[in-house]
């Protein structure tokens, strides 16, 4: 029998492997630091709130049908706590954030979180500021102090309070040249933004910009996306993702700069079947996620 052959690297082939495997290491390593923070994509159940009017079981089992496995619970049938459960483990679905009012924490914050706690999600959004608190900026302040204490009390059991945005947020004060979100998180310090991205745009802002500028305190972006800005006087027409004109490479870019766990679907309104729209946006997303 012959003896094997000794296998000899030359220097050029020896410095190229290690130079491969340390590539391949830090991309191993990039993904996992990645990983840690993005979590998963999700449909804001808002999307299909008149289907769900007519049929909550079918449509959460349709939501499932089409590759979905997370939603936020919003626009729904007003259902106790243990019926939203048994509702979404009867579809295979689970709730990662819901949308609700600042008002039944306040009143009773024990019982609001436990009514969250049964649903199963951990994020909870308002969908604006409280109406007393617009006015001015001295009642916007005001209603930044209560979101911040909420978010304060949130956070000690194991919960996060984030803010959702519509256009109007990036509208100033008379005497303050900063845009009212600008305002609401440079003067909060446990309350996140639920970015919502196509809203950022209808307010003249930059999405990707914003999702930077928000670093580690924006975990749950809406995304959204429309077509060019609204003329005045007209409903801002909302598209299935990747379908308008928002720059997804630079948000999706900006959101592993900036910790984005979840990117949650939501579309307001459609030219089409609402289902056809999330099944492309699923399609969408899981595309620019697949790793």
């Amino acid at each position: 029998m012959k003896k094997d052959l000794d296998w000899k690297l030359t220097r050029r082939e020896a410095f190229a492997a290690f130079g491969l495997l340390a590539a391949s290491m830090k991309m191993t390593g990039a993904r996992a630091q990645e990983s840690d923070t993005f979590k998963g994509i999700a449909l804001q159940m808002y999307t299909l709130r008149e289907p769900a009017k007519k049929d909550l079981p079918g449509t959460l089992k349709k939501v499932r049908d089409m590759g979905w496995e997370y939603v936020q619970w919003s626009g729904m049938p007003d259902l106790p706590a243990d019926e939203i459960r048994k509702a979404l483990d009867d579809a295979d679905l689970k709730a990662i954030a819901s949308h609700c009012g600042l008002q039944g924490f306040e009143d009773d914050f024990e019982k609001e979180v436990a009514f969250w706690k049964t649903v199963g999600n951990a994020d909870v959004a308002p969908g604006g500021m409280m109406s007393d608190c617009r006015k001015d900026l001295e009642a916007w302040l005001r209603g930044a102090a209560r979101l911040d204490a909420v978010a304060s009390r949130l956070k000690e059991v194991g919960m996060r309070l984030s803010y959702h945005n519509h256009d109007w947020e990036f509208e100033t004060f008379d005497g303050d040249e900063r845009a009212k979100i600008d305002i609401l998180m440079d003067v909060t310090t446990d309350l996140c933004a639920e970015l919502d991205l196509a809203w950022v745009f209808l307010g003249g802002a930059d999405p990707a910009a914003y999702i930077k500028k928000f670093k580690n305190r924006c975990p749950m972006i809406h995304a959204k996306d429309c077509l060019e800005k609204r003329l005045l006087g007209r409903r801002a027409q909302f598209m299935p993702l990747g379908q308008g004109v928002l720059d997804w490479d630079a948000i999706f870019e900006a959101g592993k700069e900036a910790g984005v766990e979840w990117y949650i679907y939501e579309q307001d309104n459609a030219d089409k079947d609402i289902f056809e729209c999330a099944q492309e946006s699923f399609d969408f997303l899981k595309t620019s996620f697949s790793l």
